[in-house]
């Protein structure tokens, strides 16, 4: 009997796939799909993605994946020490939604820059979300409206929430709605935390920000899927907290494109291969200079070139 459904869960060996009537099977990879030309990533089958499978001849719901629909899109995170080895976090997505925060730990605007690249080159909408709004002080404020000047005026959209106290949950609620939705993060932002209070009913693990370090601590394993309750075609997925984000594989002459203030502005640099480092009549050095785009981020522009021309 052939079969379709999404994926759900991956632990690695199993996936815990939903049939389009509403069952969950638990299901393998058939041998030959493991050499698929669906993706050169190290997991050939992803949260999000929609499978056929092949029920095998007994009680329990089990079957085996035999082929994967083309994805929509999907989310890779590229390892921070080899950009060539890959891992496919999730498919076939409506938004992605970036949990940050200015303390607890800090999330530092490298991490945000490199995600938001891997959502560019994705095509993929994506928002910030910044939690724990009741730490925000005195002593962290300025960070904290850096962080809304500077992405804010480049067209990202920004929620500021508290998974603690429930400010804002409503307003990112009705975002959510009708959406699947990606969420991540570094570990110890309160991601899971965050979710649980969006979902009612869900309690899923979580565990405090190490207090002798400041740093988070892994509660998820795997990426899972859940289901919004009474919100039809609304779901989350949540993944393990990441420590760093590896740069998107693009090519250094087009980074540029993947930075929407400096997309805008690039017709009008006098050659058309500027790389916006030395060259002359650069529309992106004057509006570094003008204060139309942020240091922090042309900054980390710079970074990101370097490494892409390193061959690793």
């Amino acid at each position: 009997m052939k079969i379709k459904g999404q994926v759900y869960q991956s632990t690695g060996s199993y996936y815990s796939v939903k049939d389009t009537e509403g069952n969950f099977w638990r299901a393998r990879l058939k041998g030959r799909f493991k050499i698929s030309k669906h993706t050169s990533s190290s997991n050939p089958i992803a949260v999000g993605d929609w499978v056929q499978m092949e029920a095998l001849k007994n009680e329990e719901k089990e079957a085996v994946i035999s082929d994967i629909v083309d994805r929509d899109n999907y989310i890779i995170r590229t390892s921070p020490q080899n950009r060539h080895h890959k891992h496919i976090i999730a498919s076939n997505l409506d938004l992605a939604c970036l949990v940050i925060t200015v303390t607890q730990p800090v999330t530092s605007f490298g991490f945000i820059d490199r995600f938001l690249i891997t959502t560019e080159v994705s095509n993929i909408p994506c928002v910030l979300i910044i939690n724990k709004s009741d730490l925000i002080t005195q002593e962290n404020e300025s960070d904290f409206h850096r962080i809304l000047d500077i992405y804010k005026k480049i067209g990202y959209e920004i929620h500021i929430v508290s998974a603690k106290n429930g400010e804002g949950i409503d307003k990112l609620e009705e975002k959510l709605f009708d959406k699947n939705s990606l969420f991540t993060g570094h570990s110890g932002v309160g991601k899971t935390t965050l979710i649980n209070r969006l979902i009612p009913g869900f309690q899923l693990k979580t565990k405090s920000v190490s207090e002798w370090s400041g740093k988070g601590q892994h509660t998820t394993t795997f990426a899972e899927m859940f289901d919004w309750p009474n919100k039809l075609n609304t779901a989350i997925v949540d993944t393990p907290g990441i420590k760093e984000w590896g740069l998107q594989e693009v090519e250094r002459s087009n980074l540029s494109h993947f930075f929407p203030e400096m997309l805008a502005l690039l017709p009008s640099c006098r050659f058309n291969n500027c790389l916006h480092v030395n060259e002359p009549h650069c529309a992106i050095k004057d509006a570094l200079k003008n204060g139309e785009i942020a240091q922090e981020r042309y900054s980390n522009y710079i970074l990101f070139l370097e490494e892409l021309e390193r061959p690793f």
